[in-house]
């Protein structure tokens, strides 16, 4: 971040009088010193989605955990955290968004010291859930802080920002854990991939607490419990099927636990509706105009197509073209290049270009995913890392244009009251898209491959998905459409 990006900031909150804002004779650094903090406790929830990936056969060596306890140390973090997105975005609202930053930080810290202390696969599983409630609390106030604290182009800045944390970590964690498992740092093998957390985690807390102002919202309410139980038990109902049903070649209960979950939603959508005068936990007046939901939709096809792209990207690099596990994180490492310069001239442009900067990136993402597509076609068995250089880096690239600016103008109009709840919203989008992509898998790639592991059946499979892909960022790019077409000032 240059030394200029946030110079002059204004600290506007929505203030609680028990949390007054941290008074400090610099508020341009004040306000860097806060943007960081936020963005490091987003990069501590989107590394450690996936930086157990590449530990999993040292964690199964050393604690004799079986094929589904390995599954459920992902399930385990990702289920616990979609159910309390929500719930976790309007307790901040209601209770202090910093206050609720800092305990799922500490939650977030003391369950991954232990994971990393854990001697069998239960307290590890059960460790790794509890990972899941902190960052629950905690990654709901990242967006809603952002979006209260800073305004105009700093605020698309930090927005910028965020997209470029988000990008980068999403293809960093495969490779941090390999490097930390391989590393056998004192001999502790893959546990450093958890402690690592508990330093970040402490410098979160008392960085955070010193310097990211509080806020809340004005007319706070006692929260709606009934809203919270009815929306946790209808993601519960529609994400375990989706996240288990391939694994059991998707038996009746799966279909009948997805129209329970269906109905469930509905029962929430109509208590909400009687609930809309008194602290909601979802306010509908977010649904008013098309700005926020479509900017939510466009998320959740962000989260669908990377639920389907990166596990299939990684299985056809080491069974369709027979890379090491080390040449397929540099592939990865290429792409997490790309999505830093997309990121980077996002956050420079700072919302100069409205929509048209996103739906930009999501074209190039488009011509990049048709050129690769290309290449498999042409039968390329033996594509090396520098024959697909050019359009893994610009697949990359198109990514990194859209994620902070689609988070910043889906948000923009939002209220400050319920900056907490719109953004537990839109991230539950996210992860719940993730769902849907990791269970389209089953479909568009396995059902080829069968988990062979040939490898012009995996090229095959792969060349299926990209298509596929590519017509998701058709459908992101039309439903950002709902943006605004012209910048604007942005004072929330």
């Amino acid at each position: 971040m240059s030394s200029s990006a946030l110079d002059n900031e204004p600290q506007r909150t929505t203030q609680s009088p028990d949390h007054p804002a941290p008074h400090h004779p610099n508020m341009a650094l004040a306000a860097r010193i806060a943007l960081l903090v936020l963005l490091t406790a987003e990069l501590m929830d989107i590394l450690d989605q996936s930086v157990v990936l590449t530990a999993l056969p040292a964690i199964q060596e050393s604690t004799g955990a079986g094929p589904a306890a390995l599954q459920w140390l992902t399930t385990g973090y990702s289920l616990p955290v979609a159910i309390g997105l929500i719930t976790g975005g309007r307790l901040g609202d209601l209770y202090g968004r910093r206050r609720l930053l800092l305990i799922g930080t500490v939650v977030f810290t003391t369950a991954s010291l232990l994971c990393g202390l854990a001697a069998g696969p239960g307290v590890l599983i059960g460790a790794r859930a509890f990972q899941g409630v902190g960052v629950a609390l905690m990654i709901p106030q990242v967006l809603a802080t952002l979006h209260v604290t800073f305004e105009g182009q700093n605020r698309s800045k930090a927005f910028g920002l965020y997209g470029a944390v988000l990008s980068v970590a999403n293809v960093l964690g495969p490779v941090m854990g390999g490097l930390l498992t391989e590393a056998d740092l004192f001999g502790l093998s893959w546990r450093p991939i958890f402690l690592v957390n508990v330093l970040v985690g402490l410098a979160v807390i008392l960085l955070g607490r010193k310097f990211i102002p509080e806020s809340t919202e004005k007319m706070a309410d006692r929260p709606d419990l009934t809203g919270m139980a009815l929306s946790a038990l209808a993601i519960v109902l529609i994400i375990f099927p989706l996240t288990e049903g391939h694994l059991h070649h998707w038996p009746m209960w799966c279909f009948g636990l997805l129209a329970a979950g269906l109905l469930t939603l509905g029962v929430f959508l109509r208590h909400q509706q009687r609930k809309q005068n008194n602290a909601p936990l979802v306010p509908l007046s977010l649904f008013q105009g098309r700005q926020f939901p479509g900017g939510m939709a466009a998320q959740l096809m962000h989260g669908l197509l990377c639920g389907l792209f990166f596990m299939t990207w990684a299985l056809y690099l080491q069974r369709g073209l027979g890379m090491s596990p080390f040449h397929a994180a540099l592939a990865f490492v290429l792409l997490s290049l790309g999505e830093l310069a997309g990121a980077t001239i996002a956050a420079k442009s700072a919302g100069r270009f409205a929509r048209r900067l996103p739906q930009t990136g999501a074209l190039i993402t488009i011509a990049a995913m048709a050129g690769y597509g290309l290449q498999i076609a042409a039968g390329r068995a033996d594509l090396t890392l520098l024959g697909m250089t050019a359009p893994v880096v610009l697949i990359g690239f198109g990514l990194g244009m859209v994620s902070g600016p689609l988070a910043d103008m889906s948000l923009a109009k939002v209220p400050h009251d319920n900056a907490g709840a719109a953004s537990g919203l839109f991230n539950t989008a996210m992860h719940l898209g993730i769902a849907l992509g990791t269970a389209l898998t089953a479909l568009v790639f396995f059902a080829t491959t069968d988990g062979s592991p040939d490898a012009a059946l995996n090229r095959g499979a792969f060349l299926t998905v990209l298509w596929w892909v590519a017509s998701l960022l058709a459908l992101m790019w039309a439903l950002m459409f709902c943006l605004p077409k012209r910048p604007s000032s942005q004072t929330g």
